[in-house]
């Protein structure tokens, strides 16, 4: 993203604070989310001089190939290691350098979400180093200057949601989506037929916001469960989508034990299910989940560090599609709804009586909060902030 397209956002403050303490920081998330837009902008407002290494680089790599007598040169500055996963065999280096002089912000590392680069970094950097995840873009970074729809539409990632039309958004995401399933899966550790893991992708994005069945995707792909559950591993280890457990309770009922799948990202979802536009989007039958997927990734994109994710479903119909918790006790109940005008279930109300929660809301698209009930207000996006209020 060039430097008149730059958009501020949270997480630069997240970051530099991090660096004043931690000798080490992971800046991890999807290729294209924008860590390398963000720390090259942060460069200037870190304390110390900088140096920025691309390990994608054969000119940088080259330059690693005495690293210790690289970085002993360096010891005032901080050493920014793009796509660090490429080279695993730093990270114990790295932490006999942090040792000898344990100053903060001596390195940030950035680094598509591989199970090797947080498997490795922890167990060698362990004390040493702080992991943030950067997302793609909120609705509450770019509300000022972007329609809800748009975002909704395109997704969060910058060349997506910035691109001139929609035609180039389209392009876009069509390109990160063969990129990552002839590339970077396999780059990350998947070895699987590109062909098997875009079908899978495509079968997540039909039943974004359901229960997952694992038997019914191994009997669809014919391979087995456990091998469905490792391709979804490395799913979202790679942040291309989130899975939401279900809410535990001591209740003597009969609870929906499986995770509910969600794409991160909806315009990568609607991009997979093929709806190019708004007025295509109005008339498909996957306007509703497609809805509960953005509405939940703005929610967590802005929650507070004690909140805990999950939803409730039990056998007898109570239902919540989100349930927000503090140390295991339900604060906050969510049902989200794409109608002007939403109505709640009668396992909705069973629900609440089960769970007891402190506060309870509809998540619509209105641009007013009002009250629902006497114990339920509905609000839209630009007030999600009450959630956690």
């Amino acid at each position: 993203m060039d430097s008149n397209r730059f958009i501020s956002r949270k997480s630069e403050e997240i970051v530099l604070d991090l660096c004043s303490y931690f000798p080490a920081v992971a800046v991890v998330g999807p290729r294209q989310v924008g860590k390398t837009t963000l720390v090259q902008h942060l460069r200037a407002h870190i304390q110390k001089p900088t140096i920025y290494l691309d390990l994608e680089s054969t000119t940088d790599k080259e330059k690693l190939s005495h690293p210790q007598l690289l970085f002993s040169g360096y010891e005032d500055h901080t050493i920014i290691l793009d796509e660090v996963q490429k080279m695993p065999e730093l990270f114990p280096l790295l932490r006999g350098i942090i040792d000898r002089n344990r100053q903060p912000g001596r390195f940030i590392l950035l680094g598509s979400a591989s199970p090797d680069l947080i498997r490795d970094s922890s167990e060698t950097l362990a004390g040493r180093i702080a992991y943030y995840e950067l997302a793609p873009f909120s609705y509450q970074e770019i509300s000022q200057r972007i329609d809800w729809q748009t975002h909704w539409l395109r997704g969060g990632f910058p060349d997506s949601l910035l691109a001139p039309s929609e035609k180039f958004s389209i392009l876009w995401r069509k390109n990160f989506i063969q990129t990552y399933l002839e590339r970077d899966l396999q780059d990350l550790g998947l070895s699987a037929d590109p062909l098997l893991t875009s079908r899978l992708w495509r079968m997540c994005a039909h039943m974004s916001g359901s229960v997952i069945n694992y038997s019914n995707l191994s009997r669809s792909l014919g391979i087995s469960v456990p091998t469905v559950q490792k391709y979804l591993d490395f799913f979202e280890a790679a942040f291309l989508i989130r899975r939401i457990p279900p809410y535990v309770t001591n209740l003597k009922k009969r609870m929906v034990k499986a995770p509910k799948l969600y794409i991160r990202d909806s315009g990568i979802l609607h991009q997979l299910l093929a709806i190019p536009g708004l007025f295509e989007l109005s008339g498909n039958p996957a306007i509703g989940a497609s809805w509960e997927t953005y509405v939940i990734e703005q929610i967590i994109a802005i929650a507070p560090d004690w909140a805990e994710f999950s939803f409730f479903r039990t056998q007898n119909g109570a239902k919540i599609d989100l349930v927000i918790s503090r140390a295991g006790i339900a604060e906050v109940i969510i049902e989200i709804k794409y109608s002007s005008t939403p109505s709640l279930s009668k396992g909705f109300a069973i629900a609440t009586e089960d769970l007891q929660p402190k506060k309870s809301f509809i998540v619509a698209p209105v641009e007013l909060p009002y009250p629902y009930s006497p114990s339920v207000n509905v609000i839209g996006l630009a007030h999600l902030d009450l959630i956690f209020e």
